[in-house]
């Protein structure tokens, strides 16, 4: 435990104190005064409203939209499942600059409702809700849908045997077990779009800005550090709150059902209200899913291969290299940031599996999920601050990218592995034990081939998420070697449509590369209920 302790402490707790201290400390004295004053300014108000009421609303509307589906995924069988469980997937891991990226083509300047019906929906808050819907579809379908599939169906159909309707039913024996599941999903859509940047710094504009938008504009903007330190600290807060709510929920979930083998709960759709359901789920993941990322693969190829081509040339102004090289450079970057992730998530998730493991070590496992939810411009900025100089001088060092996006990809690997190393039989560890074998050969022949595949899932969110990471290395990314989130944002931040076009058709790449990803994925799942 101690390696993935002292990496926290040094690459998570260490940047995030470094620059709070920076912007709330000065002659030698804490100002905690400042909270109040910044707080209490009227547009820093509007910024903590605007961020939560748009959480709220994004978390209603995923919910309502994707509920649905979940039923679909959970209870009924047809043909190509498997691929559209895939495709729903897709979204969540998409970088969010790609999102944003995708509905710019979709309803902004020139995109499909513009060239349709003369509708732009781009700096405005409907943007950025259907946005939020589209990004975290997947969270609401499979974690609900995943527990919705292993509830045993025979409670329900003999509350409809004592003459409850089929709605009565439902309402009085499966909302209630599926309500942890439902709120533990709720709880991550309001983290993620309360925590939002990419998807609001592109299609929001000036007139809206979340809480990590405006953390981003007082440090690399303004300049302001004292500001940027009490928002953060006010987010920190806020995550942390959310963050226990959630551990409680999971739980609930994990003590209060009994399941069932999924494989016998689903069914071919019956009679015209399944299948008309049926339908409008596909509907929808045609329309709120597949449509904004095949205009967005429409728009990279408007006359031809042109944008593509053009990735190859070095501009010697934003870019010191072709952007192309941006695709080479994330590759190379998550590749070491996975392997950094999977030894210090597959350490943590090793020594929180530990029966005997104490309160200290068990309450490490919340603060592993804090990354995900701490301003990732903050961790980003205080790399360069708190990283500086010896006995850790990384500021000018290649490793300092792949260090913040392992940061983020931790959490998945721990969420991913943690279960699996659970459910292992400690007395096959204890007779290992028992013939002389080490500590290390334990792990090497007992829980390794269990969780072998496991581990490879683990290892492929690990690199999807790293190659989307955007808060933290938009600050770090040095111009010789940009990923290509950033290659994408500093495009369309340029004017003109050369730039736009090669912002599309490198979202484009990056878009298939994450796809790629997730489809190994699901080749590999060693289960099928679906939960993240």
């Amino acid at each position: 435990m101690a390696v993935p302790v002292a990496f926290f402490a040094v690459f998570f707790a260490w940047p995030v104190a470094a620059i709070v201290s920076r912007g709330l400390k000065a002659d030698g004295g804490w100002r905690f005064g400042r909270i109040a004053d910044v707080v209490g300014r009227p547009d820093i108000r509007h910024v903590l409203w605007f961020t939560t009421w748009q959480a709220l609303a994004s978390t209603g509307l995923t919910l309502l939209v994707a509920l649905p589906a979940a039923y679909v995924f959970a209870r009924l069988d047809f043909p190509g499942k498997q691929v559209l469980r895939a495709v729903v997937t897709v979204p969540f891991v998409l970088p969010t600059v790609v999102v944003g990226t995708a509905f710019l083509a979709l309803v902004g300047r020139g995109g499909l409702l513009d060239e349709l019906w003369g509708v732009r929906l781009d700096t405005t808050v409907w943007a950025i809700l259907i946005a939020h819907v589209f990004f975290n579809y997947a969270v609401v379908v499979r974690t609900v849908g995943g527990l919705w599939a292993q509830l045993d169906p025979r409670q329900e159909e003999a509350a409809r045997m004592l003459g409850v309707s089929p709605l009565g039913a439902w309402r009085k024996v499966t909302l209630p077990a599926l309500a942890p599941a439902v709120a533990a999903a709720a709880l991550m859509v309001f983290l993620f779009t309360f925590t939002s940047f990419g998807v609001v710094q592109i299609l929001g504009g000036p007139a809206f800005s979340t809480l990590e938008v405006e953390i981003y504009r007082q440090t690399s903007e303004i300049f302001d550090l004292s500001t940027a330190a009490v928002l953060t600290v006010v987010q920190f807060m806020a995550v942390g709150a959310i963050l226990a709510v959630h551990a409680w929920t999971v739980r609930r979930r994990e003590s209060a059902l009994r399941l069932v083998d999924p494989a016998v709960t689903a069914r071919r759709p019956r009679g015209p209200g399944q299948w008309a359901l049926l339908g409008g789920v596909l509907a929808t993941v045609a329309v709120l899913l597949v449509l904004p990322l095949a205009v967005l693969v429409r728009r990279s190829l408007d006359g031809g291969f042109g944008y593509y081509r053009a990735l190859g040339d070095a501009d010697g102004g934003t870019f010191l290299v072709a952007p192309v090289q941006s695709v080479v450079t994330s590759l190379e970057y998550a590749a070491v940031a996975t392997a950094v992730a999977v030894l210090i998530g597959a350490l943590a998730a090793a020594a929180l599996a530990r029966r005997d493991a104490g309160r200290l070590v068990r309450g490490f496992d919340a603060l592993l999920m804090l990354p995900l939810g701490v301003s990732a411009v903050t961790v980003g900025f205080g790399f360069l601050i708190a990283l500086d100089k010896p006995p850790l001088d990384l500021r000018q060092s290649w490793i300092l990218v792949p260090l913040a996006q392992a940061l983020v990809g931790v959490p998945f690997v721990v969420r991913t592995m943690l279960p699996v190393l659970r459910a292992v039989d400690e007395r096959l560890r204890e007779a290992a034990a028992v013939l002389g074998a080490s500590p290390w050969r334990v792990w090497r022949e007992v829980d390794l081939p269990l969780v072998r595949r496991a581990l490879l899932i683990a290892a492929g969110f690990a690199f999807a998420v790293s190659l989307g990471e955007f808060g933290a290395t938009v600050f770090i990314a040095r111009p010789d070697n940009p990923t290509l989130p950033v290659a994408v944002a500093r495009l369309l931040s340029r004017p003109g449509d050369l730039n736009y076009g090669q912002a599309m058709a490198l979202s484009t790449i990056l878009m298939v590369v994450c796809a790629v990803a997730l489809l190994v994925l699901e080749r590999l799942r060693t289960d099928r209920t679906g939960e993240f």
